[in-house]
């Protein structure tokens, strides 16, 4: 077996809490128009739900990507790699604060775009991870 080390602990960590981020995104996409149409009087208590395991995933996104940050030295990477690792960075932003608008959203609009452009954001700044990670 290969021995585990803490940059692997730190990386399965990263990818976990990713996986719970976007992943649970994928899956409230797929029941949240049965709920609706079924059972509108739940929406509330399984956004509540959601939320109390994907902003504890997204801290965990953040610190786990903060740490492997303070392990490299960014004046040795390229400037593609920096470039990349920006727009990483930017499209984690973008996500969270999406995401807010999405949960704090009043409007079916606030609701449905913070929701469409939290995913896709999500979506590409892991695009973006695993770019760094293996083109890099």
């Amino acid at each position: 077996m290969i021995s585990p080390t803490i940059d692997s602990l730190r990386i399965y960590l990263h990818i976990l809490a990713v996986t719970v981020w976007v992943g649970g995104q994928f899956v409230l996409a797929g029941i949240v128009p049965s709920l609706r149409r079924d059972a509108p009087n739940a929406l509330p208590i399984v956004a509540k739900g959601f939320a109390k395991v994907a902003w504890p995933a997204m801290i965990l996104i953040v610190f786990t990507g903060a740490w492997g940050l303070g392990t490299m030295d960014a004046s040795e990477q390229s400037s593609s790699y920096m470039a990349t690792f920006g727009i990483k960075m930017l499209m984690v932003g973008i996500a969270i604060i999406a995401t807010i608008i999405h949960s704090a959203g009043t409007t079916k609009l606030a609701k449905a775009l913070g929701g469409a452009v939290g995913l896709l954001a999500s979506l590409l700044a892991a695009y973006a991870g695993i770019l760094l990670a293996h083109v890099g």
